[in-house]
């Protein structure tokens, strides 16, 4: 005992203390033990349950005497006696210097598990944790590639209503497109859904139909696709009004009013304002004017037909991109009513621009900062025709306003899947290229397995690719600086206006 560290000699009667409390405990059983060893005497008079009364009993006792007996000879291993604090001014009043010395040599003890005695090893874990993790998908819309999108009914909830589902998939597969569309649909398809609802006993309309019987409907919807503002701003207004009923309405009463709410709705905020955003713009139209539109957008449609049955002679350029192809229902539609077009893809915009006056463009919404949030490619547009002199008018329904800021597409954005990159015709024309990919899947199959597997097997050649992302966002922001105007049912306005037309509706 004398090698040890910390003193031999201090440490020894401790350990000698210890050692003759061990060797006395099995001389002098405890009364528990003798208890013990009486048991297997009375156990046959004893029942079941009694017994293990008994044996718990026991166990606690042991575990009390274990806990009794074991901090004080751990603390004695542990924490050898002390010098006192006479003892260290002495030492210090003989040998200042040497004092000081053993203040400033002491270091403070490192306590280590006894499960863990080599710290490199959690290393080596995190290392091959970091080898099994995936790489980012993206680098600056990596994000975005988490939105869902649902293409089937398989997985949704049964408390979605049937119409919900049709609708859910037409949304998915671009049946019903466009922001105003796509949420006067969903108003209608919320009408059977009201239509259909009961109220259980012991709640509420006001409290029971929003939380749980709108909100799955709202949710399969986000899954086929995500919601577009005019939308949001739709199911906020409806939550807000459905909040409002009084408890105390009957159900039958209180249901009709939610449907003429919404029939209000629809009349007022986009069949009356459509039709007053259409009767200013198309004021804006001059004979002989040549008017550059881009994609699809009703109101600007409506705007043109209106101009044209007024008698006014003028031209239209429809610009044009994938994967929606819009303009092309657009260019038809007004060459039916005989109207001049011109159809373009957006790779000619710049020849296209050459004898336009005016830029007529819908919007996917407006943000408070004055910007457009439209389909993409409108900002290449507008910056084609600011740099000439084009005025660019926006024509948009209050009810697409918001008060979102965006200064670019990146942050939020809608990708649509990779396989709308490239449309049935042009992974036709791929298929025979697939002996001159060096890296395709299956490259041993025959011609004739080739010709079975159909044109989706084009787009697997890009996904297997390394280093290659897909990415096709359907939305651009475009600075304020490029529109000259933005047309609403409150009337012509700067873009700065924005935020002051949006609090104006929603304060009716």
């Amino acid at each position: 005992m004398s090698d040890t560290p910390n003193g031999g000699a201090v440490q020894a009667p401790a350990l000698a203390a210890t050692n003759e409390s061990t060797n006395r405990t099995p001389q002098a059983p405890s009364r528990d033990q003798n208890v013990t060893a009486a048991i297997p005497e009375e156990s046959s008079k004893l029942s079941p349950a009694e017994l293990k009364k008994r044996a718990k009993a026991e166990k606690q006792a042991r575990r009390a005497q274990a806990k009794s007996a074991g901090p004080s000879s751990n603390q004695e291993k542990a924490h050898p006696p002390k010098e006192g604090k006479q003892q260290k001014d002495q030492k210090a009043a003989k040998d200042p210097k040497q004092g000081a010395k053993d203040d400033k040599s002491k270091a403070l003890p490192v306590r280590r598990r006894p499960s863990q005695p080599n710290p490199p090893a959690p290393k080596e874990i995190k290392k091959e944790t970091k080898k099994e993790q995936k790489p980012a998908t993206g680098i600056f819309f990596g994000h975005l590639y988490n939105q869902p999108r649902q293409h089937s009914v398989v997985g949704a909830s049964k408390e979605v209503h049937p119409a919900v589902l049709a609708l859910g998939l037409q949304y998915s597969s671009y049946i019903v497109c466009g922001s105003t569309a796509r949420m006067v649909s969903m108003l209608l398809v919320f009408k059977a859904v009201i239509q259909s609802y009961q109220t259980p006993q012991g709640t509420s309309l006001a409290r029971h139909l929003t939380s749980h019987h709108l909100s799955p409907q709202i949710d399969y919807l986000r899954s086929c696709r995500p919601l577009s503002i005019s939308q949001g701003n739709a199911i906020r207004w409806l939550k807000d009004i459905i909040i409002k009923i009084d408890p105390s309405t009957p159900e039958f009463d209180a249901k009709r009013e939610l449907l003429e709410e919404i029939d209000n709705f629809i009349l007022h905020r986009i069949t009356v304002a459509d039709k007053l955003i259409a009767d200013n713009a198309a004021e804006k139209i001059k004979p002989q004017d040549v008017i550059l539109t881009y994609a699809s957008s009703s109101i600007v449609e409506k705007t043109l037909l209106q101009a044209h049955e007024k008698g006014i002679p003028f031209s239209v350029i429809v610009v044009d991109s994938k994967p929606l192809f819009e303009g092309k229902r657009l260019a038809q539609t007004l060459a039916k009513h005989g109207i001049p077009v011109k159809y373009s893809l957006v790779s000619g915009i710049a020849h296209a621009v050459k004898d336009v006056s005016k830029v007529f463009l819908g919007a996917h919404a407006m943000l408070s900062n004055g910007r457009l949030y439209s389909r993409v490619g409108t900002a290449l547009v507008s910056m084609l025709a600011f740099s000439r002199d084009i005025p660019v008018i926006v024509l948009c329904e209050s009810v697409k306003f918001t008060e979102r800021v965006a200064l670019d597409s990146i942050v939020g954005n809608e990708l649509a899947p990779a396989e709308e990159i490239l449309s049935q015709t042009e992974r036709a024309a791929l298929l025979p290229l697939k002996a001159h990919i060096p890296c395709r899947p299956n490259a041993d199959s025959k011609d004739g397995e080739e010709a079975e597997a159909g044109t989706g097997e084009v787009i697997s050649w890009f996904k297997d690719v390394e280093n290659l992302q897909m990415l096709q966002v359907l939305y651009d922001v475009t600075p304020a600086e490029y529109i000259k105007m933005v047309i609403t049912e409150y009337g012509s306005l700067p873009p700065s206006s924005v935020p002051v037309v949006h609090r104006m509706s929603t304060n009716i």
